[in-house]
């Protein structure tokens, strides 16, 4: 697939970014949930250079993507317990209807 440029809003600036067409709809969600940030940054410290509001919205971004992370991790693992232990009750079920 070809790229072509996309239009995406950051703080009322445009900026064009390429990318194929089937990538154009999350680069679409990310702009929006970027420029949110940016915005919610912005209101937070009226004084704030563009630069600033833009390193502060991805930090913000990057520490919820790791708690996020985190907690998937942590969801998993004990999701693979869980299912360890189903598994070595029916290999245990399965041994007492063998020996019978």
């Amino acid at each position: 697939m070809s790229a072509s440029p996309v239009a995406v809003h950051l703080l009322d600036k445009e900026y064009l970014v390429a990318c194929s067409a089937d990538e154009r709809p999350g680069l679409l969600a990310a702009a929006a949930l970027l420029d949110s940030k940016m915005r919610d940054v912005r209101q937070a410290a009226r004084s704030a250079a563009l630069d600033r509001i833009a390193v502060l919205a991805a930090l913000n971004l990057a520490h919820e993507l790791l708690a996020m992370r985190s907690t998937s991790n942590a969801e998993d693992s004990a999701l693979h317990q869980e299912v360890q232990r189903i598994r070595n009750k029916l290999d245990s079920a399965m041994q007492t209807l063998l020996v019978r």
